[in-house]
């Protein structure tokens, strides 16, 4: 299977570089590139990408409307978005992440990092970023990083989860793996596939990422001091 990828920067150099890099690999292609995020939108549905690379800053519409955009269309309901930021501290993060963003990585990452992304975003198996994004993800939650009217809501879904679907998505929001999990646990992989999918359900989320913001935000999940 093709990993089919659109770009979505309004540096065309940035873009020609990650074409190159992204066209290199057997399993993946570009079909199509952006340099605003109005044009993302319309290009990830004609295109029918399964990853849009996405700026977070770009002229008009902006990687964070766009990635918003994006999740609230049924028919891209499969498109997974990874936000690129110019600096790894970014007050946009959370905000991405909360729009749908199945995650984020500096424009400084190593091309492996950046391959090794598409991959998992492609597959909804995890948080996409550094070690180091998750502590970040903590920080801007325990800081606030402005009003959030759904976020109630959110730690009220809760109440919906089994006391074994908490316990997994405490493990998920460790960043832990589904064989990582099974083994803290004592389950199978496939047993903890099971609750992470319905938890997913019952939180309304789209992928990981966002159930590692939800049990952040409801706080189920405390953020460490460090």
């Amino acid at each position: 299977m093709t990993i089919r990828v659109l770009l979505a920067d309004d540096q065309a150099l940035l873009r020609s570089a990650f074409k190159v890099l992204v066209d290199s690999e057997p399993d993946m292609e570009v079909v199509g590139e952006a340099s605003d995020g109005a044009q993302a939108v319309r290009l990830a549905k004609a295109q029918s990408a399964d990853v849009v690379l996405m700026d977070i800053r770009m002229p008009g519409t902006d990687g964070l409307a766009a990635t918003r955009m994006i999740s609230d269309d049924p028919a891209m309901s499969h498109v997974r978005v990874v936000m690129l930021t110019t600096f790894e501290v970014d007050e946009y993060v959370v905000q991405s992440l909360r729009a749908g963003a199945s995650g984020f990585l500096g424009k400084g990452a190593e091309p492996d990092e950046l391959l090794g992304a598409i991959r998992i975003a492609a597959a909804g198996e995890a948080l996409l970023s550094p070690a180091a994004t998750k502590g970040l993800i903590a920080r801007f939650l325990a800081q606030g990083d402005g009003p959030d009217g759904d976020a109630p809501a959110r730690s009220e879904r809760l109440d919906a989860l089994t006391g074994r679907e908490r316990e997994v998505l405490v493990q998920v929001a460790g960043g832990h793996s589904n064989d990582e999990i099974a083994e803290r646990l004592e389950v199978s992989p496939l047993t903890v596939k099971t609750h992470v999918n319905r938890a997913m359900a019952k939180l309304g989320a789209r992928d990981r990422a966002q159930l590692v913001v939800i049990a952040y935000e409801s706080g189920l999940v405390r953020p460490r001091g460090d």
